[in-house]
């Protein structure tokens, strides 16, 4: 299993499988960087062919493509129907293509899901429910607006540890979200907010929005939580900013006065 992309898929992961003929049960979960997409027919050509006894296959498969082809973009349809052959599993798919970094991935899995992480979750994300996840990490250069949290906390009830990176903000960030329910993270115990907009730390913090549960950890940077908690006064963030156990600040900043009453109870720590 590897969380990390291999640029060796061919040279290594292949010929590694292929040395196995006997198996009977595969779990296959890895992240792979190269010019083109895996995909069901690399499962089918490249595993399954060479392992006749295989009767269970369970895998989650990310491939990254750091300089996509503009010009013929693979769409989640045509990666899907590479599957078709494969119906002891079901197999969900995205492909997403992020156009400001020139950069593309494609996720696929077999369902139902049993790791206990789901990495780079994109606005693609459909939801379903992922009883066994319980770190989550959020990546797009497209905003991730306020149904999207809905569905990711409907989606994984037991998440624990919560990483958001977009630096794009939500274009209905200032909408009244009275018709909306707050979002509560019954389980989340740690938030990384330091590579993110304004909006999502705004997103998380004011208790009209989200309802943080006692003892977060929270990640964020001295700018973002300054300018979100109007210099350390606004009183729809205090609510949950009092909920957190310790404060994770990057940037240059002195502990004031202002910033330790506004968190009463928090250890405040500066990282980089």
């Amino acid at each position: 299993m590897s969380q990390w992309p291999t640029p060796f898929y061919d040279e290594l992961i292949v010929p590694l499988l292929h040395r196995m003929p006997n198996l009977e049960k595969l779990a296959l979960y890895i992240a792979v960087e190269q010019i083109t997409f895996l995909d069901g027919n690399n499962l089918k050509k490249d595993i399954i062919n060479y392992l006749p006894r295989l009767n269970k296959f369970i895998f989650n498969v990310r491939s990254f493509d750091p300089l996509p082809n503009l010009t013929h973009l693979l769409s989640n349809e045509e990666i899907q129907h590479s599957f078709t052959g494969l119906e002891d599993n079901q197999v969900i798919c995205y492909v997403d293509y992020f156009i400001k970094r020139r950069s593309a991935q494609c996720h696929f899995y077999s369902y139902p899901y049993t790791l206990r992480y789901y990495d780079n979750i994109t606005n693609s994300f459909r939801g379903g429910l992922f009883k066994c996840v319980n770190q989550v990490s959020l990546f797009d250069d497209r905003p991730f607006e306020y149904e999207f949290f809905i569905r990711i906390a409907q989606s994984f009830p037991l998440m624990k540890d919560l990483s958001v990176i977009n630096l794009t903000g939500q274009q209905k960030a200032n909408d009244n979200n009275e018709h909306f329910s707050i979002i509560e993270y019954l389980h989340l115990n740690e938030l990384n907010l330091s590579d993110v907009d304004d909006d999502y730390v705004e997103q998380f913090l004011i208790n009209t929005k989200t309802c943080l549960l006692n003892n977060v950890r929270l990640y964020v940077t001295y700018q973002s939580l300054k300018s979100v908690t109007h210099n350390f006064t606004r009183d729809s963030t205090r609510v949950n900013c009092a909920k957190v156990c310790v404060l994770y600040v990057c940037g240059n900043f002195e502990i004031s006065e202002r910033l330790s009453k506004y968190f009463p109870h928090t250890e405040i720590l500066r990282f980089m």
